[in-house]
């Protein structure tokens, strides 16, 4: 295996960690300094006599960036069988790390995530933020998992190259790995350890505001897509049902016209980086999931309006409601 560590202007609890790590293995242990800046090369020098390879940004690039110069280089020099990432920050205990280096080893084609417990006392801002990122994860893919923030993961080796291409430079690059492994073939195991905070984890470089913004980045721009097309659908409809008093052709015209521009928003802006050759392929299987979507439009709206005699307006809102999260995740999932 092979320890990655990304740190930025981190304290002694970083050799502290290094110094327990190595009186349980000898195996290789990268540090990247991510622009840490002069103040700190005295941490980073004793890194460097406990027999660790440090690699340097000259300027702050995110965790993201960081991580991505680690698996490049252990791609490059290293014949590590699996990597493990954790935090310098003293929240992995060495045991934990190692268990889930080894747990690695042996994954195939899947992560291991530490998966804290959230037990004891944890800081009201980490245990509420996980667990809300932990619900819109799962609602947007279909997983559950039970730590979606934790810096501790292991990656078998054949993960490297991937890792390298997912886009991200700071904190939402790990969230983009979880949204993006699922649709690149890579599974996800959680291993239980434990939870530590120290000082209540003032020493983390969380912006609350910022960071959270760009972890949520791929849904909020999927929802604005949808909102735009979602006008549209609803604007026509209006139009069509008043001209036609038809509800079947105008639910099928304005969503006809709606999905051209949903899928033309989604394959630009959205899922941009994905496939962004296969336009023939992803067509094909967005207007399959748009047919699918359609009857369970149809459906819902008549079971509402019709037979329940909700009003439209009403009606359609609610049954755009409900079919959101299940089209992000199709679309994410099988279509780009």
């Amino acid at each position: 295996m092979t320890v990655l560590i990304p740190a930025y202007e981190p304290d002694q609890r970083l050799v502290e960690l290094i110094q327990n790590l190595r009186a349980m293995t000898k195996d290789p242990i990268v540090v990247v300094d991510d622009g840490s800046g002069e103040r700190f090369r005295s941490i980073f020098e004793a890194v460097k006599e406990a027999g660790c390879t440090v690699l340097t940004h000259v300027v702050n690039r995110g965790k993201g960036r960081a991580l991505k110069t680690g698996f490049q280089y252990i791609l490059d020099n290293l014949p590590a069988a699996a990597v493990v990432c954790a935090d310098s920050d003293g929240q992995h205990s060495p045991k934990d790390i190692v268990a889930v280096a080894e747990a690695s080893e042996s994954a195939g084609g899947r992560m291991v995530l530490g998966s804290r417990q959230f037990t004891g006392r944890v800081p009201l801002r980490s245990r509420f933020g996980n667990r809300l990122t932990s619900k819109v994860y799962g609602a947007a893919t279909g997983i559950g998992i039970g730590d979606t923030q934790t810096g501790l993961r292991g990656y078998p080796r054949t993960m490297l190259d991937w890792l390298c291409q997912v886009p991200g430079e700071r904190f939402e690059y790990e969230m983009n790995l979880l949204l993006e492994a699922p649709s690149s073939g890579y599974g996800i195991t959680e291993l239980p350890i434990d939870t530590i905070y120290l000082n209540g984890n003032e020493s983390s470089h969380f912006r609350p505001v910022a960071d959270s913004l760009k972890i949520y980045l791929p849904i909020v721009k999927f929802s604005a897509s949808s909102i735009v097309s979602g006008v549209l659908d609803f604007l026509l409809l209006l139009l069509l049902q008043a001209a036609t008093g038809s509800l079947l052709l105008s639910v099928i015209a304005a969503r006809a016209g709606s999905s051209a521009a949903n899928y033309a928003m989604n394959r630009r802006f959205v899922f941009s980086r994905q496939n962004k050759g296969a336009v023939h392929t992803s067509v094909t299987r967005y207007y399959i999931l748009v047919l699918l979507v359609l009857g369970l439009n149809y459906g819902c709206l008549s079971l509402l309006h019709i037979l329940l005699g909700v009003p439209l307006i009403p009606a359609k809102l609610l049954t755009e409601c409900l079919l959101f999260l299940f089209s992000f995740w199709a679309q994410r999932r099988y279509v780009y």
